[in-house]
């Protein structure tokens, strides 16, 4: 029975020690350096701060190898961890501390001046101290014999609508389920070759390290200006000969958008793309395809609060740009529920609010009772016993394949010229628009105006006319702002809170 993660890493070290498990632009590591490095740091956070046992420890250091040592080192000795962006503003910061308040942080040289900026100062833990620790084998193999896999694995902080984030706390249990389903789904072998996108903060990136970890894959850290070159960016995947990714959509439109395609070929290595956290528009998806058809393309949708996804829809068939991509039907071991304004199972193409149930679902909000109270409810189909369910705020409707699809926030539904209007509709038929990479839409209630924000240089009229067959007259836009960039947020999504100053 597995009840920790460190199983994975173990059993991969045995497997392959030689092996390079982590690598990024300067520096990689084996599985065997990787295991004998985590139980330095393990040992090191027991020495300093003795009989701390399930509490939280923060990561404060650049995103790399370092970081992932720092988690499994975590683990080992009996805690959970919480990375934190090192650029973020201190106040910010000093938010997630104040609801957290962990027991220590780790951090180097480097950033220990920004440590002592906020407002925590218990223990600080230097990462390259911790790594040269002696090993306490025996205190390690007492606190592995105390673990469940109940114990939290890691709080990762997201933002709250009123500012202030939220820390959601994700078990040992739900990351193990969450992997060996998706290791087993794509097939995800020691042969696999990632090139990881996402942040260590974000919830995306528990695929890429912990699928890695169990196959006994490999994974590369991708620099994170490369992002900005999509010619560098394909070639770096050619040299690495990276095989898989997941990345959110707006990676893979940069890509599609500058037509990198041309210029580089990556055919040979690339064999599987998976995507989540925003929608993936068809229009780039199809160029996707085009250039490299023999991919297996997959959209997983989910929130933080359900361990990554719940969902997954492997891409099957063509789509016009025009239409909206599946998020799929629900992953092994989770159960979905889609309910109406009453609380009822929708019938048909009826929309409602997308449910979860199952081992996936965080047991709460870290020190935030009266938020979990909010979206972890009592299942309301069932009254006959204690049964959670998370309510992910997201609307959604079944097509005539039974496949899910996602339509809007619950939150981005708005009520204009007497109708209910998804914002993401609009979304969608704009950016299936010739020319047409990433646009928002926001609603101004003070004016009642449906606003759209788009990148490139088109006229409201333009627009209207390209959308006019795809959305009804009362869903067109009532004002076009053009700007050079949308504004992304850390996870690179788009900052809709960023865009309501231009309202």
């Amino acid at each position: 029975m597995q009840i920790s993660i460190l199983d994975y890493l173990e059993n991969s070290a045995s497997r392959f020690p030689e092996k390079i498990v982590f690598s990024e632009e300067k520096k990689q590591i084996s599985y065997g350096q990787l295991e004998k490095t985590a139980k330095a740091v393990g040992s090191s956070i027991i020495k300093t701060a003795q009989g701390v046992y399930k509490r939280p420890i923060v990561v404060f250091l650049d995103k790399g190898i370092d970081v992932l040592i720092s988690f499994m080192g975590i683990v080992y000795s009996g805690n959970f961890y919480t990375p934190i962006d090192v650029h973020m503003p201190v106040s910010r910061i000093n938010k997630i501390l104040e609801t957290l308040q962990p027991e220590m942080m780790i951090t180097d040289e480097e950033h220990l001046h920004l440590v002592k900026e906020t407002a925590f100062a218990k223990h600080v833990l230097l990462f390259q101290e911790a790594a040269q620790a002696e090993i306490l084998t025996e205190q390690l193999e007492n606190i592995r014999e105390r673990m469940t896999d109940t114990d939290l694995l890691y709080v990762l902080f997201t933002s709250g609508s009123t500012g202030t984030p939220k820390g959601v706390t994700i078990c040992h249990k739900s990351v193990i389920d969450y992997t060996d389903y998706i290791t087993d789904k794509f097939d995800i072998t020691e042969k696999e070759i990632f090139g990881n996108q996402a942040p260590f903060y974000f919830d995306n990136s528990i695929l890429d390290i912990y699928c890695t970890l169990k196959a006994g894959a490999t994974m590369h850290i991708i620099p994170k200006e490369l992002f900005g070159q999509p010619v560098l960016l394909l070639e770096y995947l050619k040299n690495q000969r990276i095989n898989i990714i997941f990345w959110v959509p707006s990676a893979l439109i940069m890509v599609s958008k500058l037509k990198a395609f041309r210029n580089v070929d990556i055919s040979e290595t690339l064999r599987k793309v998976l995507f989540c956290g925003e929608v993936m528009p068809n229009k780039q998806l199809n160029i996707w395809r085009k250039y490299l058809p023999h991919v297996l393309y997959a959209n997983l949708y989910g929130p933080t609060e359900i361990t990554d996804a719940c969902t997954c829809y492997v891409v099957d068939r063509k789509f016009e740009d025009n239409e909206p991509l599946p998020i799929g039907t629900p992953m092994g071991n989770t159960g979905i529920l889609v309910l109406n304004e009453g609380d009822e199972l929708v019938k048909g193409d009826e929309i409602g609010e997308l449910c979860v149930r199952g081992t996936c679902l965080s047991p709460g909000y870290y020190n935030n009772p009266e938020k979990t109270r909010e979206a972890f409810i009592q299942n309301p189909l069932n009254k006959a016993y204690l049964e959670w369910i998370y309510r992910t705020g997201d609307l959604v409707r079944y097509n005539e394949y039974g496949e899910l699809i996602y339509l809007s926030r619950k939150d981005f539904q708005i009520k204009h010229m007497g109708h209910r209007i998804e914002l993401g509709e609009i979304e969608n038929a704009v950016s299936s628009m010739e020319g047409m990479s990433s646009c928002c839409c926001l609603y101004d209630e003070k004016r009642s105006k449906i606003v759209l924000f788009i990148e490139e240089d088109l006229e409201k009229e333009t627009i209207i006319n390209g959308i006019k067959n795809l959305v009804p007259d009362y869903m067109y836009p009532g004002k076009v702002i053009k700007l050079d960039k949308l504004p992304m947020n850390a996870n690179g999504k788009t900052d809709r809170v960023a865009l309501k100053q231009y309202l």
